[in-house]
């Protein structure tokens, strides 16, 4: 069998001028995944990034001599542009207001289809990010593993369509990807499998302080 580990980056800026930066917590958790990646002897044949900083930084200080190729289906949905598009006239003066936009735009953007301009709409994102899966896998050869540094909306798509949940499990499962955590995937004959998600172990003890999932 063949394996994906789907890694989702540190913590970004929440609230910042500039979201696509890591945080001094999340370059932290960048390294300790990193760390978690050698524990487990996980040696990729490929490694892989969207072209965000944030998913792109995550993949350097976790694998620093790995060569990242970059593949833009990987990227996070456009969280800005979704609530500019849908929640135009939303107070969002601060952080905890800009959630609350967030959480009824992800509502009518993923349940309701909504389609949110530049954005698109929710289907569209999710198949487009299965269908990087899908190319990666086809590329793997027996035994060979590969690691995608991405987003909490790319991973929870890919386990919400593995596991055919309907859209509200997407929200569901998005809500609780940590910051730097690892899923992981497995290929073979009877298709790709999802063994485990959202692994955080290595944020366990003395590491506790660095969990987070925004």
């Amino acid at each position: 069998m063949g394996a994906v580990h789907l890694v989702r980056h540190g913590q970004a800026s929440f609230g910042a001028e500039d979201y696509d930066v890591l945080s001094p917590t999340g370059e932290r958790q960048a390294a300790a995944v990193g760390d978690e990646l050698r524990r487990r002897e996980v040696t990729p044949v490929s490694v892989w990034s969207g072209n965000l900083r944030r998913q792109q930084v995550t993949a350097k200080l976790a694998l620093p001599d790995a060569d990242v190729q970059v593949d833009p289906r990987w990227n996070e949905y456009d969280h800005l542009a979704l609530v500019s598009h849908l929640a135009a006239d939303a107070r969002v003066s601060s952080p905890r207001e800009f959630q609350a936009a967030l959480d009824r735009v992800l509502h009518a953007w993923i349940v309701d289809g909504a389609d949110a301009g530049a954005a698109g709409t929710f289907a569209a994102f999710a198949d487009t990010a299965v269908a990087a899966l899908d190319e990666l896998v086809a590329g793997l050869g027996k035994g060979e593993t590969a690691v995608v540094f991405t987003s909490g909306g790319v991973i929870a798509s890919i386990c919400a369509r593995l596991l055919e949940l309907p859209p509200r499990g997407f929200l569901a499962v998005n809500r609780v990807v940590a910051n730097a955590s690892i899923t992981t995937l497995v290929t073979g004959r009877s298709g790709t499998s999802l063994v485990s998600f959202n692994e955080h172990g290595h944020f366990d003890g003395p590491a506790r302080d660095l969990l987070t999932y925004r």
